[in-house]
């Protein structure tokens, strides 16, 4: 017999799961039970049982449901690649641990993405950057008078955070300082040479800010 692995990953699929996301994507696409299901070819009953009995029961069927909710049908078996953080439930038993300030560097580590929060009209925004730790500031690489290039002394946050999502754990650090431009040229070149620091976005990113921190707090959800 031929091994198919497409249904071999349909039969591993969690049909709640796969349910779930049908009807997140239905109710976004603003189509009713029986708009999908009239799109789909199958009556509004044959629906609810293929959802219930989940995908291996007919992936083809499945298929034409992706192509109607204009997804695709991996995504419907295993969810979006590059969504967000945060699709899975919250754990049984959840705990909410606050952090020491050693314990948030720690975290920090030596590099790595953040987001500066930054006091702009007409609201603040909130823009990620490659960061690098020096000496217990944060420095990151930017365009001059670019959206994160904040004026000197301006007040700011920088944000850090790790997601679990097989255990619906993780942990973010906030950081509330103030911005300074680094003006001295050997100073930008020993910079330069911390890990992390070429941006991901590329381009001419001469300037380089510091953030001197005030406060840094952090917290941790997850088990004891």
């Amino acid at each position: 017999m031929d091994h198919d692995p497409d249904l071999e990953d349909a039969r591993r699929a969690d049909p709640a799961a796969v349910a779930r996301r049908i009807t997140e994507r239905r109710d976004l696409l603003g189509l009713s039970e029986q708009m999908l299901a009239s799109r789909a070819a199958m009556s509004p009953r044959y629906l609810q049982y293929l959802l219930e009995a989940g995908p291996a029961f007919d992936p083809a069927g499945l298929a034409r449901i992706a192509a109607v909710l204009r997804t695709t049908y991996r995504e419907l078996l295993e969810g979006r690649a590059d969504a967000p953080p945060g699709q899975r439930e919250a754990g049984a038993r959840p705990l909410l641990f606050h952090l020491a300030a050693s314990e948030c560097w720690e975290r920090i580590g030596t590099h790595g993405i953040g987001r500066i929060g930054l006091p702009v009209q007409p609201a603040p925004a909130v823009f990620p950057v490659n960061y690098a730790v020096d000496a217990r500031t944060i420095v990151y690489r930017t365009a001059a008078l670019g959206p994160t290039d904040p004026a000197d002394g301006s007040s700011v946050s920088f944000q850090v955070d790790r997601i679990d999502e097989q255990l619906s754990q993780g942990w973010s650090v906030l950081l509330l300082g103030r911005v300074e431009h680094v003006d001295d040229p050997a100073e930008a070149d020993r910079l330069r040479g911390l890990p992390g620091t070429a941006p991901w976005a590329g381009g001419a990113r001469a300037v380089w800010v510091r953030i001197r921190p005030d406060e840094i707090t952090g917290r941790r959800i997850g088990g004891g």
